[in-house]
């Protein structure tokens, strides 16, 4: 069974500011990077707990193609994943966890 998925207000704003990012790079990356996400986000839902266990209850993963984790934890109570970043790579490390 998939589990579902919520994201955080301040996830939604890093994937809404790179989608807009790519997109003024060249038409049509921001859609490509927005597909990307979703489909390895979609992957995470059927099987989380396969991804990295980073820090205490926090998983990650890499998106395929973009330097961009998506940061997240998994409540096996209600089969839900909720993301709570997504986190360019080139970022400081220690700030994927900090203000969660």
């Amino acid at each position: 069974m998939a589990y579902s998925f919520i994201i955080k207000d301040e996830a939604i704003k890093e994937l809404s500011e790179a989608i807009i990012w790519y997109e003024d790079q060249q038409d049509g990356l921001g859609i490509t990077f927005r597909t990307n996400f979703y489909t390895k986000l979609g992957q995470v839902c059927a099987n989380p707990l396969h991804y990295k266990n980073s820090y205490k209850k926090y998983h990650e993963v890499l998106t395929d193609k973009f330097p961009f984790l998506i940061v997240y934890t998994v409540d096996e109570k209600v089969k839900q994943i909720i993301i709570i970043a997504i986190f360019h790579t080139s970022r400081n490390p220690k700030k994927k966890f900090r203000k969660r």
